[in-house]
C-alpha cells in the first residue's frame, strides 16, 4: 500500500506542528527545530529515513504512538514538500 502524502499533511498539522512549521500557511513553531521544508530538501532525505526516525525518534520529540502507515504517511507528506 502506497503512503498518503494528504493523510500524512492532517497528522503534520495535528501532531507536529507545534514544534515544526508544517506548512507554508502555518504561522510560526520552535525555533530551534527544523522546519518540514527544510527537512525534505536535506541532501540525504529519504521517506524510509524519515518514517524510521519517526517510529524511533531521538529523545528530544515527544514519543507519539505512529503505526508504520501513519509515519511512511507523514513521512511522504514531507517529501513532497521537496523543491
Amino acid at each position: 500500500m502506497a503512503a498518503d502524502a494528504d493523510h500524512g499533511a492532517d497528522l503534520a498539522k495535528r501532531w507536529c506542528a507545534s514544534c515544526h512549521v508544517v506548512s507554508a500557511d502555518q504561522g510560526q513553531a520552535s525555533a530551534d527545530v527544523p522546519a518540514f521544508a527544510a527537512i525534505a530538501r536535506k541532501s540525504d532525505f529519504t521517506p524510509e529515513k524519515v518514517a524510521f526516525f519517526l517510529l524511533d525518534p531521538h529523545p528530544k520529540m515527544p514519543s507519539f504512538p505512529l503505526s508504520r502507515l501513519e509515519a511512511a504517511d507523514i513521512a511522504a507528506y514531507i517529501g513532497s514538500l521537496r523543491k
